[in-house]
């Protein structure tokens, strides 16, 4: 790699980046009501969009192990972001200037989706390839991003709906597609290195030969499950199971549990050094099962609460480590791995919840119930992490 380059401002990108992923994750839901309201679009369909969305987030993720390293990544990344923000300034405009409004909704959430799933693809890999010491604590530190993105999005959509009203909302979207629209020039013009130096990558093949490989896949899945479970029914757990007020489980819920698992990202990332990764995530997910176990478990609302936003910071670690570890034990795995492994997390994201809802509603709508069966996931994750660690333990 050639000397002299700042590989800061791809940092920059790939930090707006991940901002751009948590704006299109959040903001759509905070609109939901409204869409109903205003368009008359039944609630149904309206839980179609977040389907959409994630589905298109698994097709691209797919796709992507095939077709870009054709492309290379520096122009995959002007398309992200591009994408993205086409799709989050048509949620402004296309409901209102198609027949159907949502027709246009879910064009506009499908575009903005292939943008999010190709900055998941993406973003870890280019700043695997940059050259960075300690790169699992940068790791860390750029998926934290997503994190702050969560709340910022949150927090500053309210603010919005509270300065200047609902009614306005159709302007929020457009001021938010600033940020990918912005990011292009920062993608056009940032260091971005090859992930192999040589450019020989394993190949799908010889990585799904690779025992390593399949327990990462496990993790991700876990880590997704683990994540998005908590993350997607925290507010409604507010509201039933611990009695909190449904406008302020909607906004701190979400918020806390963003908070406490950007904390845990950073601490990695400042104190990685000193912090045995395998180790770190073996306790995050010992945490996470007691959280999940807390909050299914305990019929205090306090311990309830408490485990949920804890939960948060257990599972912190659990994506951008296992992405560090799968990169430090296949150097070689290139692309495909990173796009496999996004897959794969996406995958348990999309199943974490639906496992929850499904047993919570055949057990009387009780979510702790349903919350009380999510604590195989961790239960699966600790099992994987110990694999991990006792195979390096065989090679040493």
């Amino acid at each position: 790699m050639s000397k002299g380059k700042n590989y800061k401002t791809t940092l920059t990108a790939c930090y707006l980046a991940f901002i751009t992923q948590a704006i299109t994750a959040n903001l759509a839901p905070l609109l939901f009501l409204r869409f109903h309201t205003e368009f008359g679009i039944s609630l149904g369909k309206i839980a179609l969009i977040p389907i959409a969305f994630f589905i298109t987030q698994l097709t691209v993720d797919l796709i992507c192990a095939g077709f870009i390293n054709k492309i290379g990544y520096r122009t995959g990344a002007l398309i992200s972001e591009a994408l993205a923000g086409l799709g989050l300034a048509g949620l402004s405009f296309l409901p209102y200037l198609l027949p159907d409004p949502f027709t246009g909704i879910l064009a506009s959430t499908i575009l903005y989706a292939i943008g999010s799933g190709l900055i998941e693809v993406l973003a870890s890999p280019i700043v695997e390839a940059c050259p960075f010491d300690n790169k699992a604590s940068v790791m860390s530190i750029l998926h934290s991003f997503y994190c702050w993105g969560c709340v910022g999005v949150i927090a500053l959509s309210s603010g919005f709906f509270f300065v200047f009203g609902i009614d306005h909302w159709r302007w929020l979207p457009c001021v938010w597609s600033l940020i990918p629209f912005v990011n292009i020039i920062n993608f056009a013009v940032c260091p971005i290195e090859s992930l192999t130096e040589d450019g020989v990558e394993m190949g799908m093949g010889k990585l799904f030969r690779t025992p390593v490989f399949f327990l990462g896949i496990v993790l991700m899945v876990c880590a997704g499950a683990c994540e998005l479970a908590m993350a997607q029914w925290f507010s409604a757990f507010a509201e039933s199971a611990i009695g909190m007020p449904k406008t302020t489980g909607d906004l701190v819920g979400p918020c806390l549990f963003a908070v406490a698992m950007g904390v845990s990202r950073v601490i990695y990332g400042k104190f990685g050094e000193k912090l045995e990764l395998t180790k770190y995530m073996l306790g995050s997910g010992i945490l996470c099962l007691g959280c999940y176990l807390a909050a299914s478990l305990s019929k205090a609302p306090a311990i309830c609460l408490i485990g949920c936003i804890v939960c948060g910071f257990s599972v912190g670690i659990m994506w951008p480590g296992t992405i560090s570890i799968l990169s430090k034990r296949l150097p070689r795995g290139g692309t495909a791995m990173f796009a496999f492994l996004a897959m794969a997390g996406d995958l348990g994201g999309a199943m974490g919840p639906g496992i929850v809802g499904v047993f919570a509603q055949m057990n009387g709508d009780d979510l702790k119930n349903g919350m009380l069966i999510g604590s195989v996931f961790p239960l699966v994750l600790i099992i994987s992490v110990a694999g991990i660690m006792i195979k390096v333990r065989k090679e040493r």
